[in-house]
């Protein structure tokens, strides 16, 4: 194909206009017009979500497992994705646990 087609009037406009919408996500064109978002599939956001998702569970575990006088273990980093106007926050921690009752205090709850 060659863009001289059209002003030649060998190529329709419509078929020029089918040509582009149908461009792959890696041409140039599409990366011009959309930006850094064009260089992710769905595919590589669900991934980027299952990789999120494995860390936060991972960190769960790590920090359920742990020793109680052990300090705290920082949360995982999201996985940037393009076009994305702040870079990639920490996964949200779980709310703190509750303080644990005393040995009086459960006594005298079970009485």
């Amino acid at each position: 194909m060659d863009l001289l087609d059209w002003h030649r009037g060998r190529l329709s406009s419509r078929r020029l206009a089918v040509l582009i919408r149908h461009l792959p996500r890696e041409s140039a064109v599409a990366r011009e017009t959309e930006g850094e978002v064009a260089e992710w599939s769905v595919g590589d956001y669900l991934l980027a979500h299952v990789v999120d998702q494995l860390a936060q569970s991972n960190w769960m575990f790590a920090t359920v497992n742990q020793d109680e006088d052990a300090d705290p273990l920082d949360p995982p980093q999201l996985i940037p994705r393009p076009g994305a106007d702040a870079p990639a926050e920490q996964c949200d921690p779980p709310p703190p646990a509750p303080p644990r009752p005393t040995p009086e205090e459960l006594a005298a709850f079970f009485m």
